[in-house]
């Protein structure tokens, strides 16, 4: 957790990393204890190692109970998946070569007042490894 300021804006960045067995109950966990941490100027960024969204995988997959749990943890929380929000039909479905399956494992998650001031994301497609990178753009 990286808490700082640009231009006189607070802005505290978190990265996380979850790793495939148990990643939605570990993620919801760990929101829970940073709860304290997680105002209007928070963004967490990183490898999920989970769909958050029928959308988000491969008809391939097998849906996970747990998901909607964190979905609603997230909503508690006033957090929002920043990329589902700003493109909500949009089906980001990617490939893993190294895995076989297609899904999207990394994600922005945003407190629902900084969405104002994202301006959009961009997923950069990567062949040789099983992420691709995510870039948000957050006007200041």
């Amino acid at each position: 957790m990286v808490k700082g300021s640009i231009q006189q804006e607070d802005l505290t960045m978190v990265n996380i990393y979850a790793t495939n067995t148990g990643a939605p109950r570990f993620i919801k966990q760990l929101l829970r204890n940073l709860q304290r941490d997680i105002d209007s100027h928070t963004i967490i960024v990183g490898a999920f190692n989970t769909s958050m969204s029928v959308l988000d995988s491969s008809s391939r997959q097998k849906s996970n109970r747990d998901i909607p749990d964190l979905n609603s943890t997230l909503d508690q929380m006033y957090l929002t998946d920043c990329c589902r929000t700003l493109h909500p039909k949009q089906q980001n479905i990617y490939s893993s070569h190294c895995h076989v399956t297609y899904s999207k494992l990394d994600h922005i998650i945003g407190h629902k007042t900084i969405l104002s001031k994202c301006r959009r994301t961009k997923i950069i497609p990567n062949t040789l490894l099983d992420h691709s990178a995510i870039k948000i753009e957050v006007r200041i």
